[in-house]
């Protein structure tokens, strides 16, 4: 099956902030968002990539642009990517947020938590991986896309596919601008690697000889890609 590269988008005004963008509209990148985004045609290089896939909103647009257009891509935009929609906290101060009962729900029980006048983080998570796997599914083996989303999306299809339960996704770090890396096959997906914020990622993708289901019996050896 083909490998997922999850892209968070750069850093936006929002971020800068301390606010709860959600789907607002008009929130663009800030200047460092800017310059996360511009390092990526850098950093993926080394990366042949497929398919760029965002979801719909602005700064995961902008975040990509300048890649998209250094390969002659036009990105898709897929709805099931988009960030949560947060409801009646959407545009609210995260400082205020944390005083709702809510957030200790959101940070101790996220499956259970469903935003006033929004959705559920269940919810997310069962769009956001059904998305992810039907475009999987849709490119084949060998492949390698990249999906430009959200923090909270990027999380719960982590979860997914290390087999943790969504309660447990906060435990996971996704950074703006960071890269995650997910090969699935076709009894299970392997997490190459998380939150990484750094240079030249062609390194990380699974060398094609280890295409295969079975994972590794005595760990890797660390052999580089091919």
């Amino acid at each position: 099956m083909a490998t997922l590269i999850l892209l968070r988008h750069a850093r936006s005004a929002a971020n800068g902030s301390g606010i709860l963008a959600g789907r607002s509209a008009g929130v663009g990148l800030d200047g460092t968002g800017e310059g996360q985004a511009a390092g990526l045609v850098e950093r993926l290089a080394g990366v042949p990539l497929r398919e760029v896939v965002v979801s719909p909103l602005q700064r995961c647009r902008e975040t990509v642009a300048g890649l998209v257009a250094e390969r002659g891509l036009s990105p898709v935009v897929e709805p099931d990517l988009a960030e949560v929609d947060y409801g009646e906290w959407t545009g609210r101060k995260i400082s205020e947020l944390t005083q709702e009962p809510l957030w200790r729900v959101v940070q101790q029980h996220p499956s259970a938590a469903v935003f006033p006048a929004g959705e559920g983080l269940a919810q997310v998570q069962a769009r956001a991986v059904a998305a992810v796997r039907a475009w999987d599914r849709r490119l084949g083996a060998e492949e390698v896309w990249l999906a430009c989303t959200h923090g909270d999306v990027i999380k719960a299809v982590l979860a997914d596919a290390l087999g943790m339960h969504l309660d447990a996704f906060q435990r996971i770090v996704v950074d703006p601008c960071s890269v995650s890396v997910v090969r699935y096959t076709e009894t299970r997906p392997f997490v190459v690697k998380v939150n990484d914020t750094g240079g030249d990622v062609s390194a990380l993708l699974p060398p094609k000889e280890s295409a295969a289901s079975d994972a590794v019996v005595g760990g890797s050896t660390g052999g580089s890609a091919g």
